[in-house]
């Protein structure tokens, strides 16, 4: 089968398409043949050698999600056959024109849906439900901060908050404004120039937000921690800032009876990844079969071009996700 591969670490000119072997299947696995495949930070990261040779999955192969049909399956599946659409995260493989699939980490695409937009779903949703819903409990007549809203996981956070009832508030760059309102925010302070813990304040008369969804870390912390209601919730699912070394009121925190709460997906064992996945089953697939939820797709690339792809990213990477497609039909 066709890849993207790479020999040595370096600039996205190091990527190539190539022959690979093909993924052999596992009883409790599925055969899916790629038709989209989502374009991830992690993958530029991977490509680069940030992660050196460690390996949180079971692909060298580039890719964390993927949409495509089964074309077979394991001895141990018995509830999915050939022919039916999926979309999953993988630990690595999805750049490829097969990729092995864990079938835990899959669910049906939703009729509606292409697989363009299947493949911008599941690694954003999957991690921004957990984070938002399960972990800090996201719910109607709550207020939400969500900050790098224009992000990937950002932007969907802000998506399930609106479409479960919550109030939203976002910070993204001034240019994205428009954008992140466009998904339900109320109100998007741009965090190069306007005090977002002053801002959220006024907006809920001094009270303060009830759940924040922090991917950006260092000095954001105190912040965070005074613009929460007391008993809020601050969930911190990355470290967009490069700094992970902070203080932390502690008086605040204890005065409050504030959570703080840490999560990333990469490092997780593949039962946890299962078990949220299972979580975004059940809460947010449905919001995509009745239209609440929709996928933001942003520019597509076919597999072959996965360098332009990457650099796209790293030139800013616009509004929306970059999938890459093994076809050039979207259906």
């Amino acid at each position: 089968m066709k890849a993207i591969m790479f020999d040595d670490f370096g600039k996205a000119e190091v990527l190539r398409l190539a022959e690979a072997p093909m993924p052999e299947l596992r009883p409790g696995d599925l055969l899916v043949k790629v038709k989209a495949a989502g374009v991830n930070r992690a993958d530029l990261l991977q490509r680069q050698g940030y992660y050196g040779r460690q390996s949180y999955g079971e692909s060298d192969l580039l890719g964390l999600e993927v949409a495509g049909d089964i074309v077979a399956v394991g001895g141990d599946i018995t509830d999915i056959r050939p022919g039916e659409r999926v979309m999953a995260i993988v630990g690595g493989g999805a750049y490829a024109e097969y990729a092995r699939v864990d079938r835990g980490m899959s669910v049906r695409i939703p009729d509606d849906l292409d697989y363009v937009g299947a493949a911008a779903v599941m690694e954003s949703f999957v991690t921004a439900w957990e984070a938002a819903v399960h972990l800090g409990g996201t719910a109607k007549g709550l207020a939400v901060l969500v900050h790098a809203a224009a992000g990937g996981v950002g932007s969907a956070v802000v998506e399930i908050a609106h479409a479960l009832g919550a109030r939203v508030f976002a910070t993204a760059n001034a240019e994205r404004r428009a954008d992140v309102l466009s998904l339900g925010a109320e109100s998007v302070f741009d965090y190069r120039s306007e005090d977002f813990e002053r801002g959220v304040l006024e907006a809920t008369g001094g009270r303060g937000v009830d759940v924040i969804v922090d991917f950006v870390g260092g000095d954001y912390l105190a912040r965070n921690l005074r613009s929460l209601a007391p008993g809020g919730r601050l969930v911190q699912v990355g470290l967009l800032g490069g700094q992970d070394d902070t203080s932390i009121p502690l008086a605040l925190l204890l005065h409050k009876h504030l959570r703080l709460i840490g999560t990333v997906m990469k490092s997780r064992s593949v039962e946890e990844k299962r078990a949220m996945v299972r979580r975004f089953a059940e809460g947010a697939l449905p919001l995509f079969a009745d239209g609440r939820l929709k996928p933001l797709v942003g520019k597509v690339f076919p597999l072959s071009k996965a360098s332009e792809a990457h650099r796209y990213m790293e030139a800013g990477g616009g509004f929306g996700k970059i999938v890459l497609t093994t076809t050039d039909d979207r259906s």
